[in-house]
């Protein structure tokens, strides 16, 4: 805990309702002018496992949209809208994230500082966040907020006399009155919204609703929450493309892939919400690659064959499975196996006859299943992974079954490398990717680890070797170059709901509105 010997008036107020278990989730400062600068700057001492940590969001300038996007950014999480915010919060794994306290100097500064305060108020409602707002008394935004039950920390009487000047509050700054946005960009010119301050940008394309500023408004829009976290305008121009429709002005995309051109990242092709030609898949809940074949399952359980190359329409994959299918999992034969969301697995067979032996292996996995649902599913050559709840990977094989306890929670994903070594990868919703050869013991080290959920992982030998994919419930992307200890990594804003490596070692990463292939610069 910080030392208040010398603190600002209400620090010691604000300090309490910190520690007391039984106060408001939802703090309003008023009349105490830097007290929440003073507040983030001063966090907690030490690491211990119940710390919470503290996260400052400044408001200036702010829209409920910006402002959602860096709240989610800090939490480790991915929102498309306010409301999305309070829905993910609530419904979501957390995975190792730790509880946060929001810090959000000077609502009053804000472009939309009603629209915000309504989002404050739902988010103090969870468990998951204590919220601290600074605003100002009498105003609409403090009303919203002042509707629920509340903690209020001012400074001292003496203090408020002191300022009682006619002049205004002061902004954490010092500055007095309402606090100045940054310059809007011409919102037309992709390398002018690529350099600006995102935020601003974001603000402008709120309040310019009616202009789709050939196209580049509905991209920004859509990957909003990667551009604002992006660190360079080539990262944002990237991201931008991605998700750049094929109604767009011609003139974006090049200028955009000319912005692009230091990034890590190549786009090879994206299918966008609205596209024709050729047209969007729909929305993505499970990715696979069979050869040439993207096999990409949409959220009502169709799958569809897309060219790896092109993303051209080649068809859709006859299967009897109705409702969504969670994993798809080709074999060397052709086959296809597809994990439903009872955790039941299902049978697609190939052109070609099954070997009697893969037969009854498939059966006997899928008895097993029927009794103990999976959660994850895999295959190569003679055998067939499966991840459960309880965080434990099983591999079926030929000559036995093999399992390891690897995750600690339920097993989210599992992949398969067919290698001069095979071995699996698994990935948990308490955010490690693991390494196992069926017969050995683990990895003892972890290949990637964050504080968010797994939410998809593939794997696959290419000429460049093991390659392995993984997305995170925070929106980021990670490809491991497993034999080199190396990786790049790639944020589209919107969530990612799976991810895949073709056979020559490009990033597919699927959407509910966007398919993107990268390949690495």
């Amino acid at each position: 805990m910080p030392s208040v010997r010398a603190e600002l008036p209400g620090a010691p107020a604000l300090l309490g309702w910190l520690t007391d278990p039984e106060a408001p989730r939802l703090c309003l400062v008023t009349e105490a002018p830097g007290l929440l600068d003073w507040f983030a700057g001063h966090g907690p001492r030490g690491a211990g496992r119940r710390r919470t940590a503290r996260a400052l969001v400044p408001l200036t300038g702010q829209t409920a949209l910006g402002t959602t996007w860096a709240v989610a950014g800090r939490l480790g999480v991915v929102a498309t809208s306010p409301a999305d915010l309070v829905r993910v919060l609530a419904t979501t794994e957390t995975g190792r994230a730790p509880r946060t306290v929001l810090i959000l100097p000077a609502l009053h500064t804000a472009a939309e500082p009603v629209p915000i305060a309504e989002l404050l108020r739902d988010l103090a409602t969870l468990g998951r966040v204590r919220v601290v707002v600074e605003t100002r008394e009498g105003s609409p935004e403090h009303a919203v907020l002042a509707e629920g039950r509340v903690a209020v920390v001012a400074a001292e009487d003496e203090e408020r006399g002191e300022r009682a000047d006619g002049g205004g509050d002061t902004g954490p700054t010092g500055d007095t009155g309402r606090a100045h946005p940054a310059p809007l960009p011409d919102l037309s010119d992709p390398l002018a919204v690529c350099a600006a301050d995102p935020f601003a940008v974001t603000a402008g394309y709120v309040r310019d609703a009616g202009d789709q500023h050939g196209g580049l408004r509905p991209a920004w829009l859509r990957a909003g929450q990667a551009l604002c976290t992006a660190r360079t305008p080539a990262d944002r121009a990237l991201a931008l493309l991605a998700v750049l429709g094929d109604g767009a002005d011609p003139r974006l995309r090049p200028a955009l892939e000319e912005a692009a051109a230091p990034a890590r990242w190549r786009l090879r092709w994206s299918r966008v919400v609205g596209d024709v030609a050729p047209p969007w898949p729909g929305p993505v809940a499970a990715l696979a690659v069979q050869g040439g074949t993207l096999l990409a399952a949409d959220l009502g359980g169709t799958v569809r064959l897309l060219g790896a190359a092109d993303a051209r329409p080649l068809g859709r994959l006859d299967h009897p499975v109705t409702g969504r299918v969670m994993a798809l999992a080709p074999a060397p034969d052709g086959t296809v196996l597809l994990l439903d969301e009872r955790g039941r697995l299902h049978t697609v067979r190939g052109r070609e006859p099954r070997p009697p032996y893969l037969q009854r292996l498939t059966e006997a996995v899928t008895a097993t299943l029927t009794r103990h649902p999976g959660t994850a599913l895999a295959a190569i050559s003679g055998s067939v992974v499966v991840g459960d709840r309880l965080g434990s990977v099983h591999a079926f094989g030929l000559t036995g079954l093999h399992q390891a306890s690897l995750h600690s929670g339920r097993v989210t994903a599992v992949g398969a490398v067919e290698s001069e070594t095979p071995f699996v990868c698994s990935g948990g919703s308490d955010g490690t990717v693991r390494l196992w050869t069926p017969g050995r013991d683990p990895e003892p080290a972890a290949l990637a680890e964050r504080p968010s959920p797994v939410v998809s992982l593939h794997a696959t030998e290419t000429p460049y070797g093991p390659f392995v994919a993984v997305a995170w419930a925070d929106g980021s992307v990670e490809l491991h170059d497993v034999e080199s200890h190396t990786h790049r990594s790639f944020r589209p804003g919107p969530p990612v709901r799976a991810v895949a490596v073709t056979p020559d070692g490009a990033l597919v990463v699927g959407l509910d509105e966007a398919v993107v292939c990268l390949e690495r610069a």
